[in-house]
C-alpha cells in the first residue's frame, strides 16, 4: 500500500526479471500468473478470518483479491489463525457485519469475494482441502477482556477507517508501528497483548483529536482508551523516576504562577535549548519573552 507503481514495477524486474516499464495491468497479470502456480503446488494454506459462525461452526473470509479463497482451496490442508474476538452467534449477523466492514474500509457496498468455509472437502465434493484446522488465538485478548474500561477494543472488526483518518499514521506509515496492529486500534491493543511497559509509548503517539472515534465502525472510544493506557502505564510504575519527576515541577508551576515566572528568560532558553537535547532534535530554538504577560499584566493593571 505503501509502494508507488514504479517501486512495484521495479520490484518486479528485481524478483521475477519482468520489464521494468510494465502498466499496472500488466504487473497484475504477472502477480497472478506467478501466484496461482505458488498456490497449486502449496501443500498448506493458512488464511485468517474475519468472522467465525458460531451456530453452524464455519469461518468467514472478506477479500477483494482471491487470494484467501485460493488458499482455502487448493492445498491439501487448511489452516486457519484467528483471533477469539472474531466470534459473532450466527450466520444470520453476517447481514450486518459484512456489508459494515467493507462501507468503513474500502467504502464498498460488498467486497468482492465473501467466502464461508463450513469445514473440509466432504464425500463427493470435487474442491477443498482434505483437511482444516482452526486456531483460536487469545495472546493477550482474555487480558484486554477482564480490564472493564478496555474490553471494548475487542469490538474491532478491523476495517482499518481508524487508520486512514488517523493524522499520525497518516504522516508516519504502518511499519514505525513494529507491531501487527498499527494506527490507533493498534496502539490501545498492543500494550496489552504484549507488555505495558515496552508499549506503552504507542498510546502515546496520538493526538488526541478524536477522529478515529468519530469514524469508528462499532464506536469504540479510541481516544479515551488511548488515555487509559497512559493512566494504567503511570499507575503500573512503568514511567521513568526522570519523568516522573518532571511531571511533578510541571504541575506545581501550573498551580502556582509565581514559579513559572521565577528565573530570567536567558535561563529559560539555556534550559529548552541546550539542556532537552531530544526535544531539540526536530525542532528550532525556542527564546522566552523578557516578561511574561502575566508580569506586564500586573504592572498595567496591578493585581486585578
Amino acid at each position: 500500500m505503501h509502494k508507488s507503481k514504479e517501486d512495484v514495477a521495479k520490484l518486479f524486474a528485481e524478483k521475477l526479471g519482468t520489464d521494468p516499464r510494465l502498466t499496472p495491468e500488466q504487473l497484475t497479470l504477472v502477480a497472478r500468473r506467478t501466484l496461482r502456480e505458488k498456490y497449486m503446488q502449496a501443500e498448506v494454506g493458512i488464511t485468517g478470518a474475519n468472522f467465525v459462525i458460531a451456530d453452524v461452526g464455519a469461518i468467514a473470509v472478506t477479500e477483494n483479491e482471491g487470494n484467501g479463497r485460493l488458499s482455502c482451496a487448493w492445498p491439501k490442508t487448511h489452516i486457519v489463525v484467528t483471533g477469539i474476538e472474531k466470534l459473532i452467534p450466527s450466520l444470520t449477523d453476517l447481514a450486518l457485519f459484512w456489508p459494515l466492514l467493507a462501507t468503513y474500509g474500502t467504502g464498498q457496498r460488498i467486497t468482492v469475494y465473501n467466502t464461508i468455509v463450513t469445514g473440509p472437502r466432504q464425500p463427493g465434493e470435487t474442491d477443498g482441502p482434505e483437511e482444516m484446522y482452526v486456531i483460536l488465538l487469545d495472546n493477550g485478548r482474555t487480558n484486554i477482556l477482564a480490564n472493564e474500561k478496555t474490553r471494548e477494543s475487542l469490538y474491532c472488526i478491523r476495517c482499518g477507517a481508524c487508520l486512514n483518518a488517523c493524522p499520525v499514521y497518516k504522516n508516519i506509515g504502518g511499519h514505525t508501528y513494529a507491531t501487527p496492529y498499527s494506527g490507533p486500534i493498534g496502539s490501545v491493543i498492543t500494550p496489552h497483548l504484549k507488555n505495558m511497559d515496552e508499549w506503552k509509548h504507542l498510546s502515546y503517539a496520538s493526538s488526541l483529536c478524536g477522529n478515529c472515534t468519530e469514524v469508528c465502525a462499532v464506536k469504540i472510544n479510541l481516544h479515551e482508551l488511548l488515555l487509559e493506557n497512559r493512566h494504567e502505564s503511570v499507575e503500573e510504575g512503568d514511567s521513568p523516576f526522570t519523568e516522573r519527576m518532571a511531571w511533578k515541577v510541571w504541575k506545581q508551576a501550573m498551580l502556582h504562577r509565581s514559579y513559572m515566572n521565577m528565573g530570567s528568560s536567558t535561563m529559560k532558553n539555556w534550559v529548552v535549548n541546550k539542556f532537552l537535547i531530544d526535544w531539540k532534535k526536530h525542532r528550532g530554538d525556542i527564546e522566552f519573552p523578557k516578561k511574561s504577560f502575566n508580569q506586564i499584566w500586573k504592572e498595567k493593571y496591578g493585581s486585578r
